[in-house]
């Protein structure tokens, strides 16, 4: 069953000036995740906001488990979540009352709201610092109670835009470890990044966006081998060029770049680790040294500049009409309305 579906989604800012998404198609089966990746500007958070009934499109259609996010966006409200990119919480409150001042605005009673929010301190690990001022947390632990927050409700359908934006390499995995429990309890997570390791650890499918569009879709592992997969590089001395391409030659499927200048060989391999132990075997038994050896995954920009012939750009995405984005409380907020 599909928990998600938008078809042919158009919208535009400033009056028609601005072209955010340009008939983007994209569906999500339930209980698994959809990777959303793409640079800034992309048309990612538009998305994550028509889909969260917070914006409106200018054409197309689109539902959340069966419900029309246009038609009946109180109903779509009541059964998803939603955390943007940076933590939606009143830095004067402490976690608790974070917690349970989101709890009344989804209208839980009370009590209802107040062990709600116990229950979630304990699942992300902040019953320590529950009463302690949020201005004194760090940017992951302000990270997992604004995830907490989009989950006072249980909802089936879950809207991570860009969750470990400004966290370091140690939050990021924290944040991993926190979505991964959730997945594991059969919710449906959409999930923005521009991150693709971020894509590669919790997503089972990505859907790469660019110009407002779904310009590919597939697994990692699908999309990597768009871009060639993995490479082997070795650098070699000016004597051992020849030799040395004819063995990444057969190791490659006859495919080897040569860069004169650096001495360095590459080339697409499908088993990576494998290529390269028998890369340093068929080097041996040539009798050849290399200066360097190394293999390469594809990066973010490695997928962009193979799939739009540029690569991925800073570019802000438009707040709509030039207007002051709202800020993440107040898209809380209006989303418990």
């Amino acid at each position: 069953m599909k928990s998600i579906v938008a078809e042919d989604l158009h919208k535009t800012y400033r009056k028609g000036q601005v072209k955010a998404l340009d008939g983007l198609n994209l569906d999500v089966e339930e209980g698994t995740v959809l990777g959303i990746l793409g640079p800034n500007g992309a048309g990612k958070t538009t998305t994550v906001r028509i889909l969260a009934t917070l914006l409106q499109p200018d054409s197309g259609h689109a539902t959340v488990a069966g419900i029309d996010v246009v038609k009946n966006p109180k109903a779509v409200r009541e059964i998803i979540g939603l955390s943007g990119q940076y933590a939606a919480v009143d830095e004067t409150l402490t976690g608790w009352d974070n917690l349970v001042m989101f709890g009344q605005l989804y209208h839980l009673k009370a009590k209802a709201a107040e062990a709600r929010a116990t229950e979630l301190l304990e699942q992300f690990s902040l019953t320590e610092s529950a009463h302690r001022p949020i201005k004194t947390f760090s940017g992951g632990m302000r990270r997992r109670l604004d995830l907490a927050a989009s989950l006072i409700i249980r909802p089936k359908v879950l809207f991570l835009d860009e969750p470990t934006t400004g966290l370091d390499p140690r939050g990021r995995m924290e944040m991993w470890g926190v979505i991964e429990g959730l997945v594991k309890e059969g919710v449906t997570l959409l999930l923005t990044t521009q991150y693709l390791e971020e894509a590669d650890q919790l997503a089972d499918e990505i859907a790469v966006i660019d110009t407002g569009k779904v310009i590919a879709r597939g697994t990692s592992d699908q999309l990597k081998s768009q871009v060639g997969g993995e490479r082997i590089e070795v650098v070699v001395g000016e004597g051992d060029l020849a030799n040395t391409r004819a063995i990444v030659e057969k190791l490659s499927g006859g495919i080897a770049s040569l860069d004169q200048g650096l001495r360095k060989i590459s080339g697409p391999v499908k088993n990576g680790s494998q290529s390269l132990l028998e890369l340093v075997r068929e080097l041996d038994s040539a009798g050849i040294h290399p200066l360097d050896l190394a293999m390469k995954r594809p990066s973010l920009d490695d997928v962009f500049l193979s799939l739009t012939g540029h690569v991925a750009e800073e570019v802000k995405e438009d707040d709509g009409g030039g207007k002051k984005k709202k800020g993440k409380k107040a898209k809380r907020e209006e989303v418990a309305k």
